[in-house]
């Protein structure tokens, strides 16, 4: 992978984990963080031009739908569970 392409994949990586952290609800958030996680993970070994762009258009597109999550439960606030403290 080019040193460009590498910096846009981390730069995209971790704009998701900090839209993900932004969730209100601790299970969200979670679970959010831990899909993020995993999801690189599981192509971080990845060589082929054409799949990384692929996968970094899937991702982007995760980043839009996880912002208008926030921003929709930020809308609907919910009792706090005894995890979050």
């Amino acid at each position: 992978m080019a040193a460009s392409a590498r910096a846009q994949v981390l730069s995209l990586y971790r704009m998701l984990l900090k839209e993900s952290n932004k969730f209100s609800s601790y299970n969200y958030r979670t679970y959010a963080l831990r899909r993020v996680r995993d999801a690189f993970r599981e192509n971080q070994a990845l060589e082929d031009s054409g799949a990384v762009g692929r996968l970094m258009e899937e991702a982007r597109q995760s980043l839009e739908l996880i912002k208008r999550q926030v921003a929709i439960g930020d809308m609907y606030t919910a009792q706090k569970i005894i995890v979050e403290g």
